[in-house]
């Protein structure tokens, strides 16, 4: 909706980023060497080795910045949530850096130059932001790049979406009131303005309202139970001169990455799908491949040593394999490091461990309390069952339960299982509330973005392997 109507800014702005990454890495080069030169340096780098690094930059820069949402349309105008997602941006871009010099081996780059540039850049970024907020403000105020909008529909749904529309008027779109049905079984009242929003009248009055207020833009918000009314309302809007647009009520619906796209002449709303497509799914399966690697070579010696105590302590195999559900409901094998007796299910059937469980074995309750008998799963990711992070794998005998009694439950299995999720490092996990965890795995699917992977993977390191409820 707000990208259309920014395109050109949001093309002007990502340009600008550009040329500000040449300005701050050219500007750090004569601060590090010449003006500053701290911490004093033992030889003077040539420049035409940073300017050759430019064209890199500039290319980095780019995919990083677009990979990371940093020009959706709300974000270009808004504070805190720009600067936060310069700020990660940033700090993609440093780590990116950091890695290819590491690797470059023809010219070693100084690390000291790349903190001043990450410096200059960050703080050119806030401050162009700034510039482009005031120069907006100053436009709007003026009536220039501005969408004069009108809603139809006074039910709740169209009262969030007027709120929802509220939160960007410094983007340029502004409400300028909503409309009441035309024989509306709820017929409209001065109790359906919502706090500077006026109701401007019924759908019947359209004509003269778009005139009077200048409208640009016509929303019809309406609910399924009031579809009826789109024939009436074409009547009165098809010789206006606004853009039209429905937003539509998808009922009962879980909205999981909701997009909306052009099959030959059918528009599709696409209401649930994963977030493991295209680049993501790249992206995503790169970073699980390198961090199961390299977290295999560092827990080589604690998985070897686990391999042999358990071979001392308890008859039967090191590993144990378990049938569980992952991606769009495919179930696998997954591999853990055995922490019960052999047989332990043989009286009791499929049941959930339980503190001071006597089927555990001499170390398996150190094992289980440390997350030490998951290591296995590494390999799991490797052959592309499981992801580094996800919603923890359940076995299907479980979920045929689960399914029947927590609502949207088999949304979970849109994305890969994880060896460690944002429930886990949030505390749901064990005997704990099936429904909070469920809460927090559809949180995950919804938000998903390799940030937020990182983010969970770094606070895993402090939450994820010691819990009271893992039993």
């Amino acid at each position: 909706m707000l990208k259309g109507h920014n395109q050109i800014l949001i093309t002007l702005v990502f340009c600008l980023d550009l040329l500000l990454a040449v300005a701050s890495w050219e500007l750090a080069y004569f601060l590090r060497f010449f003006w500053i030169n701290l911490p004093p340096a033992t030889v003077i780098p040539p420049h035409y080795q940073y300017l050759k690094a430019e064209a890199v930059l500039v290319v980095m820069t780019g995919i990083v910045f677009g990979f990371s949402g940093v020009y959706h349309s709300h974000r270009i105008s808004t504070g805190i949530s720009t600067v936060f997602h310069l700020v990660k941006a940033c700090l993609g871009l440093f780590i990116i850096l950091l890695a290819l010099a590491f690797f470059y081996r023809k010219f070693s780059y100084s690390r000291v130059h790349m903190v001043y540039f990450m410096v200059i850049y960050l703080t050119g970024l806030i401050a162009s932001r700034h510039l482009v907020n005031s120069i907006l403000n100053q436009l709007h105020k003026r009536g220039i790049h501005t969408r004069n909008v009108l809603v139809v529909g006074t039910s709740e749904m169209a009262k969030s979406f007027v709120e929802t529309l509220l939160r960007y008027q410094n983007s340029g779109m502004v409400v300028k009131g909503v409309v009441g049905l035309i024989d509306s079984i709820q017929a409209p009242t001065q109790e359906h303005a919502w706090g500077t929003i006026p109701l401007l009248g019924s759908a019947q009055e359209i004509g003269k309202i778009v005139e009077q207020h200048d409208i640009n833009q016509v929303f019809i918000a309406i609910t399924a139970a009031e579809q009826p009314h789109l024939n009436a309302l074409q009547a009165v809007l098809h010789d206006q001169l606004v853009d039209i647009k429905i937003i539509p009520d998808l009922g009962p619906f879980k909205r999981l990455h909701t997009d909306v796209e052009r099959f030959e002449e059918f528009p599709v709303v696409t209401v649930t799908q994963s977030p493991m497509m295209g680049w993501n799914l790249v992206l995503k399966r790169g970073v699980d491949v390198v961090g199961a690697l390299t977290a295999l070579l560092l827990f080589s010696p604690i998985m070897l040593t686990i391999c042999v105590l358990i071979k001392l302590t308890s008859p039967g195999p090191i590993l144990y394999r378990q049938e569980r559900m992952g991606l769009d409901g495919n179930t696998f094998q997954t591999l853990k490091f055995r922490s019960m007796r052999i047989n332990a299910e043989q009286e009791t059937g499929a049941v959930w461990a339980k503190a001071a469980d006597d089927r555990r074995t001499a170390i398996g309750s150190f094992m289980r309390k440390t997350s030490l008998d998951e290591l296995p799963q590494l390999f799991n990711v490797l052959l592309g069952d499981m992801s580094l992070v996800g919603p923890r794998p359940e076995r299907p005998v479980f979920i045929q339960d689960f399914k029947q009694k927590i609502p949207n439950y088999m949304l979970r299995h849109k994305v890969k299982a994880g060896m460690t999720g944002w429930a886990q490092i949030n505390g749901w996990r064990g005997n704990t509330s099936l429904e909070k965890r469920i809460e927090f795995d559809l949180f995950y699917v919804e938000h998903w973005s390799l940030w937020f992977d990182l983010k969970i993977l770094f606070l895993t390191i402090f939450k994820g392997f010691i819990d009271p409820n893992a039993y």
